[in-house]
């Protein structure tokens, strides 16, 4: 690869980082509380609302279901209203991160669920709030299967950052349309696939990494 190739490749990492990371936070901030919400909501949870629980699980579901390649289509016009353009990684941020939060919350409310429910009856009999018995119950308690999900949230949206990359949203899969397969150039498709490889790799190194010590405490 020419020397202005592999700049264009580190901006192209560094864009998808940048996009994945940003998308990954507000998934981590808005999937978290949505998971909760479904957990103390749901029919026999601290809060019961069934109601409240079934709109909100009919949602969550719809989004899920939808593949992002069309909820990205679908979203233009609010991206175009948030962001004022359609195009490049803070484009792509806003369909990513509606795409993982609900993705992200499922796995989170199914650990949150698994959480020992004589833990949450002996925090009740001592007279515990409902926010202490999330705070000091529920979280750590499903810490070591909520990072475990988050991680595999991460992974799927570094390659949804690529999908998104054939729309003009900047990053890796936007260099390996646009020199990779338009050009004809299996050297920068090939480089393209390594980087991607190597960058889940490190991901799911680190999130399996927290796992193991989370469970160890």
């Amino acid at each position: 690869m020419s020397p202005i190739m592999i700049d264009r490749l580190i901006e192209a990492l560094l864009d998808t980082v940048l996009m994945v990371g940003t998308s990954a936070l507000i998934a981590l901030l808005a999937g978290i509380p949505l998971a909760v919400l479904l957990v103390l909501t749901a029919p026999g949870g601290v809060l019961p609302w069934p109601r409240f629980n079934r709109v909100a699980g009919a949602i969550v579901n719809a989004f899920r279901a939808t593949p992002f390649i069309v909820l990205l289509v679908a979203l233009i016009p609010l991206t175009r209203l948030i962001t004022g353009t359609t195009i490049g990684i803070w484009a792509a941020v806003v369909p990513l991160s509606i795409s993982a939060t609900p993705f992200f919350a499922r796995i989170a409310e199914v650990s949150l669920r698994e959480v020992d429910a004589g833990l949450i009856e002996a925090a009740q009999a001592m007279g515990c709030r409902r926010r202490h018995i999330v705070w000091h119950v529920l979280l750590p308690e499903a810490l070591p299967g909520i990072v475990g999900g988050f991680t595999i949230t991460v992974v799927s949206m570094i390659g949804a950052s690529a999908m998104a990359g054939a729309v003009g949203a900047g990053g890796l899969g936007d260099l390996a349309i646009r020199y990779g397969y338009q050009r004809f150039d299996t050297t920068v498709m090939a480089v393209v696939i390594v980087v991607l490889v190597a960058l889940v790799s490190l991901v799911q190194f680190t999130g399996d990494f927290w796992v193991r010590r989370l469970k160890g405490r």
